[in-house]
Parts: C-alpha cells; sequence; structure tokens
C-alpha cells in the first residue's frame, strides 16, 4: 500500500514538473509576437493545452521508464 502511495505522489510531481517545463519552454519562444491583439487570449489557452499535452507525454515517458528499470531485476 504504501509502494502505491509514493509512486502516485510521483507520479502528480513528475506531471506538474513536466507540465511547467513545457510552459516555461513554449513561453520563451516569444510565439505570441505573430498573434494579433485580438487573439491573444485564446493563444494563450492553447499554450496551457499544449504544454499539458506534450508534459504529461514527457512524464509518462519518463514514469515508465522508471517503472521498466526496476523491472529489469525480474529478468536475474
Amino acid at each position: 500500500m504504501k509502494y502505491e502511495g509514493i509512486m502516485a505522489i510521483m507520479n502528480i510531481i513528475s506531471n506538474f514538473t513536466f507540465i511547467l517545463l513545457t510552459f516555461f519552454g513554449l513561453q520563451s519562444l516569444r510565439l505570441d509576437r505573430y498573434i494579433s491583439l485580438q487573439r491573444q487570449g485564446s493563444f494563450k489557452l492553447l499554450i496551457v493545452l499544449i504544454s499539458v499535452a506534450i508534459g504529461y507525454t514527457c512524464s509518462s515517458f519518463f514514469i515508465d521508464f522508471i517503472n521498466n528499470v526496476r523491472s529489469l531485476g525480474y529478468l536475474l
């Protein structure tokens, strides 16, 4: 039971960390310069949604990689 709780906390922290890293990375590209002022609100929403999608995918890869490395012990 304790193992699953630790994995859940690690998964949540990983998700938020990768989403934040992706969000700040996308903001640093300064793509808002190319969008008109009327569409700035929807563009910011798009940036958030893209950040969630990319961050969640990277986090899932990271968690799966850790689980696969842990499972290599069963090979021996």
